[in-house]
């Protein structure tokens, strides 16, 4: 059997669809029923425009904030570029500035004494000749002399610009913790671990007198610039001593309840500041002593003090890592800087342009502050107006105008994606996500009141392993007593507990966090009662504060009074 032209012409143009099969087709005057395949060749069919809204973004809801408050302290605190890391030998034990321009500070650490420039990262002079470890490198008011302790229990004077130690102290059995000059510039304190404080004389080398009171290390202390006789002394039995060169024994005893870390006179010698544990407390010494305030804002061993050039701001630092500020009229914190490891000393320059902090890994911080702004008159690169930026936009069409507009690009993120394209279980884990469950915990939320909206949230919960079902019961746990997250969180709980019911006992972690589910809806249960007890004592009173005054006013009315009397009662 033969086929006409027609039949083959046909067959050959099926053939470039896909979806069809070419087939054999007769021409027209063998099948009458198809006279127009013979005579015009078909035409493909053109495609139907999809009708097929446009997909919208997952909404989020937004949640308001508190704002941070900011005040002058902020915006003066603030006002450091970004910090320089230097690197030690050792743990920063004592930072201290020099007293007189260029206010170089001195650095101890290891065994070594570094003297930084303002603005070096290098040291300019190093002082080394230490038997072991060299504690708490202190200048003199002039800054032209240093002293410092030893591990072995000795006093060192050193000159700042020289390299042999000038006078060497000794009578300390144990490390030396503590040096410090007084302020008539000839005589030096010192405090050991051997409990003793000693008080030197310069010219001579020689100990004028020694005191024996405290009970365990002497680590810290300081001395009066009012009172050229006067110092205290810090010590690990928790007490704070104040010493008079002209007597033989301590003439106040402050007792502190911790170890005393570090102790600060304020610059008119009324104000006696201890830190120790927790606490930092200040002390009024010309009232014997007494007690003014305790603060309590750090959540480790406040380790050091340190007061600003005003002597208004007192900062704290801490083996939180925090350095906390101060105001010295109201005690309480207007700001505070976060840094990586424990601090163990802090210094600020005299002019509060530097600020410098030793921590425990060696490294020492150090910030200036920034340049102050150049004056108006000064050339700046001309920039466009800002009418250039806004010029069109208030523009209206008129009625002839052919408006052309720009499309705009949408980003979806990796959830809305996956939602779009209807694949529920990828999407839950595109926002169970350490990062996303932490921060922001409202995506992960509105993703599940999505899918459950959907109608697919317990087909993306099931079938998860151990490590998955745990990060959920997690962050349901933890969550589920917001009042915010509460109605959908309690639905995925249930949703939870019913699918993964039949293997509660499998897995110790699993079992847990159901334990740990379970107490948290317990307690937000036992809260929700106190507080309906609450609500029903108030209302009882409300009602019982109605009926009382309905009741006088209906006195009043009975004896003739024609207005009404205001009584101001306390029930």
């Amino acid at each position: 059997m033969t086929r006409c032209r027609c039949a083959r012409r046909l067959s050959s143009r099926q053939a470039r669809f896909r979806h069809r099969r070419p087939q054999r087709v007769p021409c027209a005057r063998a099948h009458p029923p198809f006279p127009s395949l013979s005579a015009e060749p078909r035409r493909a069919r053109p495609r139907a425009p999809c009708l097929m809204a446009a997909y919208k973004p997952l909404v989020v809801q937004a949640c308001p904030k508190l704002g941070e408050r900011i005040t002058q302290d902020t915006l003066y605190w603030r006002g450091y570029k970004t910090p320089v890391q230097i690197k030690e030998f050792g743990a920063v034990n004592k930072i201290d500035f020099s007293p007189v321009p260029p206010y170089n500070y001195a650095v101890s650490a290891s065994s070594r004494i570094h003297i930084y420039g303002r603005f070096s990262q290098e040291p300019i002079k190093t002082f080394s000749r230490f038997w072991g470890a060299a504690y708490c490198a202190t200048y003199r008011d002039d800054g032209r002399l240093l002293a410092a302790g030893s591990e072995i229990g000795r006093v060192c004077l050193l000159d700042v610009s020289g390299k042999a130690p000038l006078r060497q102290f000794e009578g300390h059995t144990k490390p030396v913790h503590l040096v410090g000059f007084l302020s008539d510039k000839y005589r030096i304190f010192s405090g050991s671990d051997d409990y003793s404080s000693n008080l030197w004389d310069i010219p001579s080398a020689t100990e004028i007198i020694s005191y024996s009171e405290h009970t365990d290390y002497v680590r810290c202390g300081c001395a009066s610039k009012v009172n050229a006789d006067v110092f205290i002394t810090g010590s690990y039995d928790h007490t704070v001593k104040l010493f008079d060169a002209r007597t033989k024994s301590s003439v106040m005893t402050i007792e502190h309840g911790h170890p005393v870390e570090s102790v600060l006179l304020f610059p008119s010698g009324g104000l006696l500041v201890s830190a120790g544990g927790r606490y930092v407390k200040v002390w009024d010494v010309l009232k014997g002593g007494q007690l003014l305030v305790s603060l309590k804002n750090h959540h480790k061993t406040v380790t050091c003090l340190c007061l600003n050039s005003s002597g208004q701001r007192l900062l704290s630092g801490s083996l939180d890592r925090h350095v906390k500020i101060y105001s010295t009229t109201s005690y309480k914190v207007v700001h505070s800087f976060n840094y990586a490891t424990s601090i163990l000393s802090l210094a600020l320059s005299p002019e509060d342009e530097t600020i410098v902090v030793g921590m425990t890994n060696g490294v020492l911080n150090v910030k200036h502050r920034k340049p102050e702004e150049k004056s108006e008159n000064s050339q700046k690169k001309r920039q466009p107006a800002y009418k250039t930026y806004v010029k069109g936009r208030s523009y209206m069409p008129k009625q002839d105008d052919f408006c052309v507009s720009k499309p705009v690009k949408r980003v979806l993120r990796k959830y809305d994606k996956l939602l779009r394209s209807f694949q529920s279980s990828k999407a839950l884990d595109a926002v169970m996500e350490p990062p996303i469950m932490l921060h922001t915990p409202e995506v992960t939320v509105a993703v599940m009141q999505e899918l459950h909206r959907r109608g697919t949230l317990r087909s993306a919960l099931a079938g998860r392993d151990e490590k998955q079902v745990n990060l959920l019961l997690t962050f349901v746990a933890r969550r589920v007593i917001e009042p915010r997250f509460t109605p959908v969180l309690v639905t995925v709980a249930d949703m939870i507990t019913d699918i993964y019911q039949p293997v509660v006992g499998q897995s110790e972690i699993v079992d847990r966090q159901f334990l740990k589910l379970q107490q948290a809806i317990g307690k937000e249960i036992d809260y929700q009662e106190e507080l309906l007890e609450v609500l029903g004592m108030m209302d009882t009173l409300f009602a019982t504060f109605t009926k009382k005054r309905d009741t006088c006013l209906q006195e009043n009315k009975n004896n003739g009074v024609t207005e009404i009397i205001a009584t101001n009662r306390k029930y």
